[in-house]
């Protein structure tokens, strides 16, 4: 029998949850069945205090709480109190959603601290320097053409360069958005690029990323989820009706699914880093079967959906591979 743990989940409030389908949830509802004590409590109740003598301490607001997927009645939350990181729990799991800007940085900063003394998930360093757009530059072989760029002339020399292998245009999306959030399609003509190219750079101070449109993405987009490396399971997201995004958070539908040899073969490449790196829990996207455009490691999706599919139970996958580091931790 596993040893109970003391699971902080940093997250969003709980209220607004989709029971059905939201990836947090899951983990929570498999932890609580496996006799875990979960914590609640928002990255931005975060502290560190020392008293002048010696380290200092990281805390958090928390509260003890309970779940059950039951839309409506879906947790009970106890007494908040101010819970020592280091000290009171053995697990953090970060899951709080993107926008992963200086709060979110903050907040792994914070939670580097306490490393040597409890497991965080995903590790906050290797999140920190993996943002989704920028680590997936790594694996760039398994990449469609690509551009990071603040210029509008190197996008106009990007269009030009790939028009006639890629005709459709191209899209354009924040380097550091999330769920599919402002992501644009510009035809080939160009379009509306220079007012869309003004808005990113007056809404964002980072560059943003320029790929050809690949018309493949309307048989869908692959959501792969990894656990130590290893494939867990896979749903392809198809776009809704009048849509190019197939983010299900966009309207996009799921559908089973089954992996194609060159995405076992990005698996593969990527897997014995995910695991150096203590990414337990990462999903990337796939397009047209061979296409890697991002990886996500902030706060991954998609478990709930490849568990209806595929009859699994990714959630205490993923709390097997948590269970073995917290033992090769303690050993």
């Amino acid at each position: 029998m596993t040893t109970p743990l003391r699971v902080a989940v940093q997250m969003d409030p709980m209220d607004s949850i989709n029971v059905s389908g939201d990836s947090s949830f899951a983990l929570m509802l498999s932890a609580q069945a496996r006799g875990h004590q979960v914590y609640h409590y928002d990255v931005r109740t975060l502290a560190w205090k020392s008293d002048g003598a010696g380290a200092g301490r990281v805390t958090a607001w928390a509260a003890p709480v309970t779940v059950q997927r039951v839309d409506g009645d879906h947790f009970a939350m106890g007494e908040h109190r101010t819970i020592d990181l280091g000290r009171n729990v053995d697990v953090v799991l970060m899951r709080q959603d993107p926008p992963f800007d200086i709060g979110y940085l903050t907040g792994t900063w914070l939670l580097e601290r306490i490393r040597d003394e409890t497991l965080v998930v995903n590790d906050p360093v290797s999140v920190r320097n993996a943002p989704e757009k920028i680590y997936v530059l790594d694996f760039a072989r398994f990449m469609p053409p690509t551009l990071i760029t603040r210029r509008i002339e190197d996008v106009r020399d990007f269009m030009a360069g790939h028009a006639e292998r890629y005709p459709g245009g191209v899209v354009i999306k924040p380097l550091h958005g999330n769920g599919g959030k402002a992501v644009f399609r510009i035809g080939p003509d160009g379009a509306n690029l220079s007012a869309l190219v003004e808005m990113f750079l007056q809404t964002w101070p980072e560059p943003f990323m320029v790929q050809p449109f690949l018309p493949e993405v309307a048989e869908g987009d692959k959501r792969i989820v990894l656990i130590d490396g290893v494939v867990a399971g896979a749903i392809n997201r198809k776009p809704g009706e009048g849509e190019f995004r197939s983010n299900l958070a966009q309207g996009g539908s799921a559908e089973a699914t089954e992996l194609t040899e060159e995405e076992r073969a990005i698996c593969e490449a990527m897997g014995p880093q995910l695991r150096e790196l203590g990414l337990v829990f990462v999903g990337i996207d796939v397009i047209g079967g061979k296409w890697l455009t991002e990886i996500n490691v902030t706060s991954p999706t998609g478990i709930v959906s490849i568990d209806r599919f595929n009859g699994t139970d990714t959630a205490a996958m993923i709390w097997d591979a948590i269970e073995r580091r917290v033992s090769e931790k303690a050993a």
